[in-house]
């Protein structure tokens, strides 16, 4: 009877992937929003894709997008130079505001440290030559409603703000417009380049980077986080053996505000990616 019921079990079908990763959001102590995109075959899974988050430093991915539009346009040319004043200088992420000034860098140099160390000075640099209103018109040319950048960082708003934005901060979005941006960027080689940099390959990256060619059986991860006392946040784009896959996690509320590799949300980001490489990932 043992040996029946044990071949039976083993023939049971999987659960389902939108089961597995619902479970793994119930276990978590704090909210989870969630989306996954496979480019090869269409198929998604979601975890209240479409509510409005903060987006912390993920909304540097848009400045990037539009930085490298305008500069497809001829308009705002990659190599052009931007000076580090002192007074440019914030706190936070990033190493600029340790650099003496003034300091000469290319545009270029600019938006790699906005991305990969997510520096703060950086970002604020990068707005000023592209343009804060220039940035959320491209959310809105990609369909993006409800994905904004209301301000820099650690600097005044230079004029009104709407009422939501002391909820949402720097900025907003939700996880499924936010695979949107990513499916954009990861269009083009040069961002994907930079995004492929990105310092901090303990969420989306940790479990499924190998650190090998996609056709060896790994997968190669472009990505830019967030982070925030009670929020981390993660959205990638996968160079799988199967295809490219979009992932998108924000989750907020937690419990574990440890700024450690051990932060319990961290790890679960790192745990649904995982769960979605395993499900769409893998050559069959």
């Amino acid at each position: 009877m043992m040996l029946l019921l044990q071949e039976f079990s083993y023939h049971l079908p999987m659960e389902s992937l939108q089961a597995r990763m619902e479970a793994l959001a119930r276990a978590h102590r704090g909210q989870v929003r969630f989306y996954a995109k496979s480019l090869a075959t269409g198929e998604s899974v979601e975890l209240d894709a479409d509510e409005p988050v903060r987006s912390a430093s993920t909304i540097k991915l848009g400045i990037l997008v539009e930085a490298f539009h305008q500069a497809g346009e001829g308009r705002l040319p990659l190599s052009g130079k931007v000076v580090l004043r002192e007074e440019d200088k914030v706190q936070g992420s990033g190493v600029l505001k340790f650099l003496r000034a003034p300091l000469e860098l290319t545009l270029e140099d600019v938006l790699t440290l906005m991305v990969i160390e997510s520096d703060n000075t950086a970002t604020n640099l990068a707005i000023d030559q592209v343009g804060l209103n220039a940035v959320n018109a491209r959310f809105a040319a990609l369909g993006l409603k409800n994905t904004r950048l209301y301000k820099k960082v650690y600097k005044p708003a230079e004029g009104p703000l709407p009422p939501d934005q002391k909820e949402f901060g720097l900025g907003k979005t939700t996880a499924r417009e936010m695979s949107r941006l990513m499916e954009e960027a990861a269009r083009d080689e040069r961002m994907t380049a930079i995004l492929k940099g990105q310092q901090n390959r303990n969420m989306i990256p940790r479990y499924i980077e190998a650190g090998l060619d996609a056709s060896e059986g790994g997968a190669i991860v472009a990505n830019k986080t967030g982070a925030l006392d009670a929020q981390r946040s993660d959205v990638g784009a996968v160079f799988s053996p199967a295809g490219t896959i979009l992932v998108s996690a924000f989750t907020d509320g937690n419990e574990d505000q440890r700024w450690t590799c051990e932060n319990e949300a961290e790890g679960l980001i790192a745990q649904l990616a995982k769960t979605v490489f395993d499900s769409w990932g893998r050559k069959k």
